[in-house]
């Protein structure tokens, strides 16, 4: 599923999460640290991964398109806040 975020609010999500939380979701999915770190607006390719989102300039940071909402998820499940989750 696709979802459209500002960068700001995308941000503002990664900034609400707790410490070590990004270290946690990269262990959960399998994936790099920085590949979540980039996903979040990070710029570390050498060391991670894109991960299916694109950023386009405008107000509020720009628009986030994210084509794979599973990092966002995880962090939304994280901070109670998911829509999605089942409580």
């Amino acid at each position: 599923m696709t979802k459209t975020i500002t960068f700001n609010e995308l941000r503002d999500i990664k900034d609400r999460l707790p410490d070590g939380t990004i270290h946690r979701i990269a262990e959960e999915l399998g994936v790099s640290v920085e590949t979540v770190r980039n996903y979040f607006g990070g710029e570390n390719y050498r060391d991670g991964k894109s991960c299916g989102l694109h950023i386009e300039s405008g107000p509020n940071g720009g628009i986030v398109v994210l084509s794979d909402t599973t990092i966002l998820d995880r962090a939304l499940d994280i901070l109670g806040t998911n829509p999605l989750s089942e409580a």
